[in-house]
């Protein structure tokens, strides 16, 4: 991969993967450690970085100047890449509850389901499933999923290099997010399903993309990740994030992750919710 790949890349996925949700009674990051983060962040004011993301959905004031047009909808883009964060990175919807815990690396980030579930559904799993560096995940756990798209001739593949081409290493990125919540229940959505992609009308689509999980909340953003806790990304993206959770089967995400063909095994860590006006752009 050239360079330009290489730094595309780590600026979406960041850091490799996460912990389990602990029972620590510590702050959790986006209480104990946002503050150092927009500390740092704000530095970079005025210094000709887009406006970034994850960001609180309700929070619809923003003051970044530096605009760009929406990307196109996802039906008329290339899908090229599925992979998913450990708990929500975005705050919004049913998913505003902070996560236990944060390292300040990423692992345990986020918010996760303010709903409940049952006893059942959430009944811990026999072992772990997508095991990391970092742990794995189970039952009552919460993940983002994020389908992401580009305007490029390319087809799925690993890592946001399947989003660029030789011909074309700069196209208008979406990434379509949808939030889950893992449940011991084999009744539950399919993950497998969810991550299906096939061919239509000459474009590569996730042909079971959650659409009753609205409305969609659109914004013009940046990529993610970890990676971009102490410094801004520089990389635009057009956001759909869905505002209600999808319950998923946890074993089904299990299977997805011994094999699929973006060779993804574990969840990724998460970035702290950037909540500077002058770093995010304005929600219409």
């Amino acid at each position: 991969m050239n360079k330009l790949g290489t730094f595309v890349v780590a600026g979406i996925f960041g850091i490799a993967c996460v912990a389990n949700a602990s029972e620590s009674k510590q702050p959790s990051g986006n209480e104990a450690n946002s503050g150092k983060t927009e500390s740092t962040l704000e530095s970079y004011i005025n210094k000709g970085f887009g406006p970034q993301s994850p960001r609180d959905l309700k929070m619809k004031n923003g003051k970044n100047p530096d605009q760009f047009t929406k990307a196109p909808s996802t039906s008329s883009m290339n899908l090229c890449n599925i992979h998913f964060h450990k708990n929500a990175e975005h705050k919004g919807g049913e998913f505003t509850k902070p996560a236990s815990s944060d390292d300040g690396h990423g692992h345990n980030a986020g918010f996760v389901y303010s709903g409940k579930l049952s006893a059942k559904e959430a009944t811990p799993l026999e072992k772990p499933v997508c095991v990391g560096e970092h742990g794995g995940l189970n039952a009552g756990d919460t993940v983002e999923l994020h389908y992401v798209h580009s305007t490029a001739s390319v087809t799925p593949g690993a890592t946001l290099g399947a989003c660029l081409h030789e011909n074309n290493a700069n196209p208008e990125l979406r990434v379509q997010a949808q939030v889950l919540v893992l449940v011991n229940d084999e009744k539950a959505k399919d993950f497998r399903q969810l991550a299906q992609t096939t061919q239509k009308s000459g474009f590569h689509q996730a042909v079971n993309m959650p659409k009753n999980t609205g409305p969609s909340i659109e914004y013009t953003g940046s990529t993610t990740g970890p990676a971009y806790n102490q410094k801004p990304s520089p990389i635009r993206v057009t956001w759909g994030v869905n505002s209600k959770v999808l319950k998923v089967n946890a074993n089904s995400v299990g299977e997805w992750c011994k094999a699929n063909s973006f060779n993804e095994n574990h969840a990724h860590g998460s970035r702290n919710l950037v909540t500077t006006p002058e770093l995010l752009s304005r929600i219409k």
